[in-house]
């Protein structure tokens, strides 16, 4: 048996020896057709840039080879966008670019806002001023959904992701919990790998922008409503959700068709934390400079929060590396004109 070189090219059915200290790793090519095995002999890195002794890299790579690399090329790859069908979408278009259990994404139109609250608004908070305009000069794609178990579910079973607590409130198309940002990190570095297509978490502004959803109100009613009392028709917060998350999609979506943007759990985005929106960016990019990265914002409330703490211009903040059971996260996507 040949030995494996990072240049070999592997017909099907071919193998390749490679040595490791005093373990063997033996690589067989499966597909259909040849395949250049600097791609098989490296797992990527989703982020844990952990230093691996041998025996947790023989294991990392067989874990790639063996589970992931396959749930990629049988799941994931024959779903992905082609660039024609790319471009093809219009606003409000909806895709997702797996056999199951990954997020549906929607197209969310290019356009501008006030990002902030007005100083008059009830229950503001000094963080969230001034306001100032934002313009988005491109389309993008937000996730229809909050990241639910069943989806984060699917990467730790093969390997991407690790395995986090429901907290006793449920699994399945509940709301992925208790994940710090930087797990949510690893979910999107390993669903971009997985479609090789560039998945992220929202930038602070796109967040707003696509909870609103041409709302200029406290939450994202038609035009400029601020009635509490239909609340119960958009999110899960204190005063119905006895205590606990609810299977997302349950509430109505806001006019951009997303759900749960008010409520059910609040959502990391990829801006650190900022006191205030002085010298914020106008572009709507994540706004990194001079940030505070030990705290990353979160977005829209929970379960927990009262109405207040559920207004699209409600800024909060937490503990990157902190877990806890009203936190998840949706996913944004760059698209490709």
């Amino acid at each position: 048996m040949a030995t494996c070189t990072p240049s070999a090219a592997l017909n099907p059915g071919d193998r390749c020896r490679q040595a490791l200290g005093d373990t063997e790793i033996v690589h067989v090519a499966l597909d259909e057709q040849p395949v250049v095995l600097s791609e098989q002999l490296q797992r990527p890195d989703f982020g844990d840039q952990l230093e691996l002794n041998a025996a947790d890299f023989v294991k990392e790579q067989w874990t790639w080879y063996a589970t992931m690399r396959p749930y990629m090329l049988g799941q994931v790859r024959p779903f992905v966008l082609t660039a024609e069908r790319e471009r093809a979408l219009v606003s409000g278009a909806s895709f997702h670019e797996c056999a199951k259990d990954c997020p549906e994404m929607i197209v969310v139109p290019d356009g501008e806002f006030m990002v902030g609250s007005p100083k008059k608004e009830n229950g503001r908070f000094d963080s969230e001023g001034p306001q100032h305009g934002v313009v988005f000069a491109k389309p993008f794609a937000v996730s229809k959904f909050e990241v639910t178990f069943e989806q984060w579910d699917a990467c730790f079973g093969v390997g991407g992701c690790p395995q986090v607590s429901d907290t006793g409130m449920g699994r399945g198309t509940k709301p992925v919990i208790n994940v710090t940002w930087d797990d949510a990190q690893k979910y999107v570095a390993w669903f971009s790998h997985m479609t090789g297509k560039p998945y992220r978490l929202l930038s602070e502004a796109e967040w707003e922008y696509a909870a609103r959803a041409g709302s200029s109100g406290r939450f994202s009613y038609d035009g400029a409503s601020d009635d509490e009392a239909q609340l119960d028709q958009l999110a899960w917060y204190r005063a119905n959700s006895k205590d606990r998350t609810h299977p997302v999609g349950k509430k109505k979506p806001n006019a951009f068709g997303l759900y749960d943007m008010h409520g059910n759990v609040r959502e990391w985005v990829e801006d650190p934390w900022h006191d205030s929106y002085q010298d914020a960016p106008t572009d709507g990019s994540p706004w990194v400079k001079d940030g505070d990265a030990s705290r990353r914002v979160v977005r829209g409330g929970s379960w927990y929060f009262d109405p207040q703490g559920l207004r699209a211009a409600r800024r909060d903040r937490y503990a990157s590396d902190g877990r806890v059971d009203d936190i998840g996260f949706r996913l944004a996507r760059t698209l490709n004109p």
